[in-house]
């Protein structure tokens, strides 16, 4: 289900870089415990993060470039550059977000803009989506050849990452058999099935038949 704006998230014990907490004007190569517990989704802007901190404030809207993981020290991981871990902004105000069971447990890799593969494990799903037929759609979240999601990973380095489904190829041991980068095309039909010319019998039956409309 999309929510505006604010979404919960799967709750993420981790650190998150000092510096982010103070305007990068202070605390630089330091780091605080935090958990993720939501992210707000603004159109034209990263997905931003909300963490509560040990001293029990809710630091709001950082992005997943500010957070590492909660078992290793800070000089262990490497900071990497938000567009190298997320590659595209958000597509709307309407977020959702989902833990698919198929992918749970699954490792993948991504291709990042930097050319080099990223490792990890998969968390959950951004999804986007439009509210309502009545608000003009501005945004980009349900046109076929632009739709993008975005999974969460957790990476080999330490770090986060939030990539899109055409960056990332998943590892299953008894199915992932071939070792080849896509070549497959974008997506562009706005598929239905009550398109045509057809129509249902004027009755009131309830297995009604289906006709072709003359």
């Amino acid at each position: 289900m999309a929510t505006y704006l604010n979404a919960n998230t799967p709750t993420m014990y981790c650190q998150v870089r000092k510096e982010y907490l103070y305007d990068f004007k202070k605390h630089h190569g330091e780091s605080e415990d935090a958990v993720i517990f939501g992210l707000a989704s603004i159109p034209g802007r990263a997905v931003l993060f909300h963490a509560m901190l040990p001293n029990g404030a809710v630091y709001y809207r950082l992005p997943i470039s500010a957070f590492f993981q909660k078992h290793l020290q800070r000089t262990e991981v490497p900071d990497m550059p938000l567009h190298t871990l997320e590659l595209w902004d958000c597509f709307s105000y309407y977020p959702s977000v989902h833990q698919f069971d198929f992918l749970n447990g699954s490792k993948g890799k991504y291709l990042g803009k930097d050319k080099n593969f990223y490792h990890g494990n998969y968390l959950f799903t951004i999804d986007w989506a439009h509210p309502d037929n009545n608000i003009l759609n501005t945004e980009h979240s349900e046109i076929p050849q632009e739709h993008k999601c975005g999974h969460v990973l957790e990476l080999d380095n330490g770090n986060y990452a939030i990539q899109p489904n055409n960056r990332i190829l998943w590892h299953a041991s008894n199915y992932t058999v071939k070792n080849n980068w896509p070549d497959y095309l974008v997506q562009t039909t706005k598929w239905s099935v009550e398109k045509g010319n057809w129509v249902t019998e004027d009755s009131e039956k309830m297995f009604y038949n289906v006709e072709g409309k003359k």
